[in-house]
């Protein structure tokens, strides 16, 4: 799958071996077998090229298994002048691009969907040995970006648009064309699932892009590019380049070629985006930022007919991907006459389903393992109760143990603690009493971020009622996690701006303008 141009043959046909692990199996022995760590390369202009110029010069960023903690890639930083010769094999390809007609980019997109499908159990394999996530978990990411090529394949097949007569005078209708060069930037807990949510709708719309993953998981989206050769994407349609934010993403969003950005990441990390496009007013921003969600749960939902949904859905919103997933409710708040219940409930259940190294996966980096184990231990300094797990251990430099934390369940914590006010994104939950409606509406919007909310009950007229007050761009009420991808997906709050889906997508990728044809 990997083009050997600009690559010695020997590193092609090392590269080339990634491809065969499609058991866990395989990569261990694989990387067992390396005399040192991958090497990762850009995808530019359609095929793999190491680094030259300052690139080359510069120092290798290193990636390392969560789950063992040994070093097993190392990737470039990519500097500012090989940056900009991605942005400018994107922009050369955009002319072609995007005058192809809906029908073969549709096609093109059914092909890349088609052949992920194909690959599904290799890159399930290498997104969770990259990033920690337990194989099941990686198994539904890798489905799920599957559907995202699919799905954007089939959408712009059937869009629509509107056109409006102005009674004797004139004929109006919108036109929607692409926008042009995108950069498209993805966190670390989700690398492929959430990179393909941009790509996907990017190319479907006749927009090219330059996409930087996160640098503490790269491996898929490096075998992506691999899948883009297959599938026939033209070159320079799509490239993917490597590094940090504070070197490689900078210098790509504040490229003055660059006309859009599409981000999913930390808030202040979106909040440094705004300002290095500031003085761009017409670069398109998407910010999917992060979020301290709650999980609102009433008495009624603990009746002995749903009670079990109830604890399942809260632990899973709780838990899932070790509480890596931005829409994670970390915040749970209980109403008080079932409070004790559901603490000792939901408690049992965690203990029972969520085990460290079973359904339970290693954390992404040494750095995010000691993030989280500071504020278990402020959770200790302040006497918060642990119901479930305890603070974890300081870690050697080498981590060679793996970064493993065990699910948490705290309560008596402070309105004002920052274990209550801060984004943690790990296993760790909070559970608070309320007393009534108002006041567990308050609760839960007691929060700089608005990105999602989970709510609980078995009132039909409190789910309109509540739901429509939660100041969260996504709420489910007795789910999580559910998506039709045309619905809109962002934030309220520091929890970001603007919204992908469907449509939303379109909005992002596209301009519109509005023709007046007289009607004389």
């Amino acid at each position: 799958m990997v083009s050997p141009a600009m690559l010695s043959s020997a590193l092609a046909n090392h590269l080339n071996d990634l491809w065969t692990c499609d058991t866990l199996d395989k990569a261990r022995s694989f990387l067992s077998s390396c005399s040192g760590p991958v090497s990762l390369h850009n995808f530019v202009g359609g095929k793999y090229i190491a680094p030259h110029g300052s690139s080359a010069k510069s120092s290798q960023l290193n990636s390392f298994e969560p789950k063992t903690g040994r070093l097993i890639y190392t990737l470039p930083c990519t500097q500012p002048d090989a940056v900009e010769e991605a942005i400018n094999n994107a922009k050369s390809a955009f002319p072609s691009w995007s005058r192809t007609t809906r029908a073969e980019r549709s096609a093109t997109l059914r092909r890349v969907s088609e052949l992920l499908q194909q690959n599904r159990e290799l890159f399930a394999v290498w997104e969770s040995t990259d990033q920690g996530k337990t194989l099941e978990r990686a198994r539904v990411e890798v489905d799920r970006a599957v559907s995202n090529f699919s799905y954007f394949s089939t959408f712009i097949l059937h869009e629509q648009t509107a056109a409006r007569m102005i009674d004797g005078v004139a004929l109006t209708y919108e036109h929607r064309s692409p926008a042009g060069v995108f950069a498209l930037i993805s966190p670390w807990n989700m690398p492929l699932y959430l990179l393909t949510w941009k790509i996907a709708p990017c190319l479907a719309f006749g927009c090219t892009a330059v996409a930087k993953p996160s640098e503490v998981t790269s491996m898929t989206a490096f075998l992506l590019g691999g899948i883009f050769q297959k599938a026939g994407v033209p070159p320079g349609v799509i490239n993917i380049i490597f590094g940090d934010g504070a070197t490689t993403g900078a210098a790509l969003v504040a490229s003055p070629l660059i006309n859009g950005v599409s981000f999913t990441g930390g808030t202040q990390t979106g909040i440094a985006i705004r300002r290095l496009a500031a003085h761009q007013i017409g670069k398109h921003l998407s910010l999917e930022l992060g979020g301290k969600n709650p999980t609102l749960v009433f008495a009624d939902s603990m009746e002995p007919s749903v009670r079990e949904r109830t604890i399942r859905v809260a632990a899973m919103a709780a838990f899932e991907n070790q509480g890596e997933i931005c829409l994670c409710g970390s915040r749970i708040y209980v109403e008080k006459s079932a409070y004790s219940d559901f603490v000792r409930e939901f408690t049992a259940y965690v203990k029972e389903k969520y085990i460290v190294g079973q359904t339970v996966g290693a954390v992404a980096s040494i750095q995010h393992y000691d993030k989280i184990r500071r504020y278990l231990e402020l959770a200790v300094e302040q006497k918060a109760t642990f119901h479930l797990g305890s603070a974890p251990p300081t870690l050697h430099e080498d981590g060679t143990q793996g970064y493993w934390i065990e699910p948490t369940i705290l309560t008596d914590v402070a309105k004002d603690s920052a274990i209550q006010i801060d984004e943690i994104f790990g296993a760790v939950v909070t559970i608070t009493p309320f007393d009534n409606e108002e006041e567990g509406i308050q609760l839960a919007n007691d929060s700089e971020y608005g990105l999602a909310a989970i709510l609980l009950t078995t009132d039909g007229a409190r789910m309109r009622r509540v739901g429509e007050q939660l100041e969260a761009g996504l709420v489910w009420v007795n789910c999580w996690l559910v998506r039709e991808l045309g619905t809109p997906f962002g934030g309220m709050k520091n929890s970001g701006t603007g919204r992908e889906g469907g449509e939303h997508s379109r909005d992002v990728f596209t301009v519109v303008r509005t023709l007046h044809l007289p009607a004389y």
